[in-house]
């Protein structure tokens, strides 16, 4: 296995692995045509065996503090895209991926790491062993058919919608829909 820097090329066997790696989560109906391009600097790096991708790691970071990261002081990180081919699970890789960007985040001079995911505990317990702390959350909900979905606009019938749900009353959200996942985020402070 080799990382190294994602390529252009890269681009197919990129959204294939994402793809793959995505669908056993709570992500697994966020599916990209393209690898996202990001306004500012990137570090993106593939792990890559037989010639395809088998894991990613995308930080866009700050040259400028707080234009990226949603929290903290100083020059940060933020992991947008993580994942490591299913076949390929529990060899170290995502570990590799995340050492050799915390060693390039470093060079420029980021002293913390931003990562949001989802309510899957083994992904939240991989955040946690590599050093990453819960440090804010909030919920997402999806509403189906006619779960509160609303319109003033006459013949537009919603069937799908997508929300940030910012308040306490968890229980009340969990009861009136019927995916509702909670979006956390940790953070990792580089020394």
């Amino acid at each position: 296995m080799e990382i190294r820097v994602y390529e252009n090329t890269d681009e197919i066997s990129w959204l294939r692995c994402r793809v793959l790696a995505f669908l056993d989560t709570a992500y697994y109906d966020n599916v990209l045509k393209e690898k996202e391009k990001y306004d500012n600097p990137a570090i993106e790096l593939v792990a890559i065996e037989n010639g395809k991708v088998i894991g990613l790691l995308d930080i866009e970071y700050e040259t400028e503090e707080r234009t990226v990261c949603s929290r903290g002081s100083g020059l940060g990180g933020m992991i947008w895209h993580l994942a490591v081919h299913p076949d390929y699970r529990r060899k170290g890789i995502g570990a590799e991926l995340l050492r050799k960007a915390v060693q390039i985040a470093k060079t420029k001079n980021l002293n913390r790491l931003e990562a949001w995911t989802r309510d899957d505990n083994w992904v939240r317990k991989w955040y946690e062993t590599s050093g990453f702390l819960k440090v804010n959350s909030y919920f997402h909900v999806y509403l189906e058919g006619q779960e509160g979905l609303e319109t003033k606009i006459p013949n537009l019938k919603p069937v799908y919608s997508f929300a940030h749900y910012l308040g306490k009353d968890l229980q009340m959200i969990k009861n009136k829909f019927s995916r509702v996942h909670e979006c956390i985020c940790y953070e990792k402070t580089l020394k």
